[in-house]
């Protein structure tokens, strides 16, 4: 089914066109309608699908019907990183270049300043994160109360990172008579309270089954030392010729420490977390799309709004203590119908969390060694089995191996 048959408007075809896209991924296809006709909708969906242009291309055309009355934003998308408000605006504007409706993206991190003025000149849709947001209203720079459209992407993110009460802050702001659209990836209790108190009525929909991963993703992983993880990770990026890797690690001094060991092994590497300003993990996340560097290594803080077009290898350098996080991580591959790879490498210690994540899956992670990589309690394996093959042996002598 072509995007024609959504009942999108001719400025929205021809830049979904111009990029070359001519068929909707399932979300859009189910979701582009049911906004049309002015929904509240409550959409399952993993990153990857298609989410993004599903709530974007209906937005626009629902605001491009109206003209514009004054100065104040009259949708909100609201995003848990900046790295998602970012690549949220960066769609709005692409879909919307034919559209005479003005974006602004704010977010933290960055100077206060240069955003108030773009919101004195005007805006139609404003994309956000919760905290800026707040500080913008608190400093009388934006009023909320002529919003028409309020958009939650990745809702269970942003409960995750704590921004229930902002939310609930920012929901006061706005007024009472508005569409709703929740997009979540994962399910839980907060989301459905959230959702209860939040939609008006709303339609649901799911293209996959709640909590799970995108199908084209293969999963594998290799038991390893903790202490040989990053000689074990140079070696497969040498090996495999790999040349564009992201890998996440739980913390950033973990993902510091290991971008710098893989520079020393040759591997042009760079790191990105919460601990970086906003300049610097912008210009990373640059290089490493374009090439320039092979690894980007991260923590979960940024497993949520990297939006890097085929990207064919995620590895969990360290598993998540959370098995919904490695959802959000792998989301980064296998995108809009192209294969992806996630493997993680798994220490002892850690096949606790491996079994976690096989249960959210509901399918089984091939796992195993390394030639040269094994675990030590693998390498010594056959010796001990010789060693109890000769205790049981009535035709061999009692006494253990010399020393």
């Amino acid at each position: 089914m072509p995007f024609a048959q959504l009942g999108l408007q001719a400025e929205l075809l021809r830049a979904l066109s111009t990029r070359g896209y001519t068929s909707p991924t399932p979300i859009q296809a189910n979701a582009i309608p049911k906004i049309l006709n002015g929904h509240d909708v409550l959409a399952g969906a993993q990153t990857g699908t298609g989410k993004t242009a599903a709530f974007t291309l209906p937005l626009l055309q629902l605001l491009n019907r109206k003209k514009r009355k004054g100065i104040q934003p009259r949708a909100l998308v609201l995003t848990p990183t900046r790295e998602l408000a970012a690549q949220v605006g960066e769609s709005v504007m692409t879909y919307g270049k034919h559209m005479p409706l003005r974006t602004t993206v704010i977010f933290g991190g960055v100077g206060i300043n240069p955003q108030k003025d773009q919101l004195r000149r005007g805006v139609d849709i404003l994309v956000a994160t919760p905290g800026r947001l707040l500080d913008h209203a608190g400093q009388k720079t934006l009023d909320l109360s002529h919003i028409e459209i309020l958009v939650l992407d990745e809702a269970d993110r942003m409960l995750d990172m704590g921004f229930i009460h902002d939310i609930r802050k920012i929901l006061k702001l706005l007024p009472d008579t508005r569409q709703n659209l929740l997009f979540s990836a994962t399910y839980s209790n907060q989301i459905k309270k959230l959702a209860d108190g939040l939609l008006n009525k709303p339609v649901l929909i799911e293209v996959t089954p709640r909590n799970t991963a995108i199908p084209t993703v293969s999963h594998w992983a290799h038991r390893v030392e903790r202490g040989d993880k990053q000689k074990l990770l140079s070696h497969l990026i040498h090996r495999g010729d790999w040349r564009q890797v992201l890998v996440f690690t739980r913390t950033k001094h973990s993902a510091d420490r290991l971008s710098e060991q893989l520079r020393r092994d040759g591997i042009t590497s760079i790191a990105i977390h919460g601990g970086k300003s906003q300049t610097v993990r912008t210009h990373a996340l640059q290089a490493f799309k374009n090439n320039k560097v092979r690894v980007m290594v991260a923590t979960d803080l940024a497993a949520r709004g990297l939006d890097i077009d085929r990207l064919p290898h995620v590895v969990n350098f360290e598993l998540p203590y959370v098995p919904e996080d490695y959802i959000h991580r792998i989301g980064r591959t296998g995108r809009a119908g192209s294969n992806g790879a996630a493997l993680s490498l798994v220490s002892e210690e850690e096949h606790k969390f491996l079994h976690g994540i096989q249960n959210l899956l509901k399918q089984r992670i091939g796992i195993d060694s390394v030639p040269g990589f094994e675990p030590r309690d693998n390498r010594a394996a056959p010796l001990a089995m010789r060693y109890n093959q000769m205790r049981r042996s009535p035709d061999k002598p009692r006494a253990g191996p010399r020393y």
